[in-house]
């Protein structure tokens, strides 16, 4: 003889089992589906005596974390442009024999490495192997740049000119790709601009500065172009350098 009651309370039981492994499903799902933050600081890439990783090893690129950045080395002239990776502190010498130090000596935070990009005229694009949403991105000048905006030289001219009023500027485009390849938008970061009615504002960026780059979205890729009031016929004349540390990005996986 079946017993009803027992009958509808196994039936109870069962439902508050379903209902509870239902629950602890969504609880764990939530739990996985937590972001996850990463930073690229550089600290992992190892470097040799020289203290610079400049492509000459024609890999085409080197990745730390879940960037790509990309490396255009040429050996027949031994010219790099694009990014290397350095840990030079050389604040001084401001030509091209010094073409890996930021002018803050360190990287950001006083890190020890940092990277270093190069722009010869054609745009490159740091790529992510995951969408990232960038909120932190710390960028320096080169010594290089920062002394040839400041006293000028043969091949460029001094910032502001000699009485201080020229307008001139110096900056570097950001521009924010998804992952269908749409533009998601732009970001003009300035390391000197001498644009300003009052010259006491005037700057040549001599520390690290983060921004926050939230506003793209989520990227797949990140294009990187740079110009200056300084130009000519052949291009900037100001040394086309910047430096950059701790990129901190929101990473859209869900970890295993």
């Amino acid at each position: 003889m079946f017993n009803l009651k027992s009958i509808l309370m196994g039936c109870k039981v069962n439902v508050l089992l379903a209902v509870w492994t239902v629950v602890s499903f969504l609880t764990v799902s939530c739990e996985t589906e937590k972001p996850v933050t990463e930073i690229v600081d550089f600290e992992n890439l190892s470097l040799d005596a020289s203290g610079v990783w400049n492509g000459s090893d024609g890999t085409g690129g080197f990745r730390s974390g879940n960037l790509f950045f990309p490396n255009n080395f040429n050996p027949d002239f031994q010219a790099w442009s694009g990014f290397a990776y350095t840990n030079h502190k050389d604040t001084v010498t401001g030509d091209y024999t010094n073409q890996y130090s930021s002018i803050a000596g360190t990287g950001a935070e006083g890190s020890s490495k940092y990277g270093v990009f190069y722009y010869m005229g054609v745009p490159d694009t740091i790529k992510f192997a995951v969408p990232g949403k960038i909120t932190g991105f710390s960028v320096c000048n080169s010594t290089y740049a920062y002394k040839a905006m400041k006293y000028g030289s043969p091949f460029n001219k001094k910032f502001g000119g000699e009485t201080g009023d020229d307008p001139d500027w110096f900056k570097v485009t950001l521009t924010g790709i998804n992952e269908l390849g749409n533009v998601t938008g732009y970001v003009d970061i300035y390391l000197a601009d001498f644009r300003f009615p009052d010259r006491k504002n005037d700057y040549i960026a001599n520390v690290w500065t983060s921004l926050d780059l939230s506003e793209l979205g989520f990227l797949k890729a990140l294009k990187i172009e740079m110009s200056s009031s300084d130009s000519g016929e052949w291009g900037i004349n100001t040394p086309a350098y910047f430096c950059v540390d701790n990129i901190k990005s929101v990473l859209s996986i869900i970890p295993e």
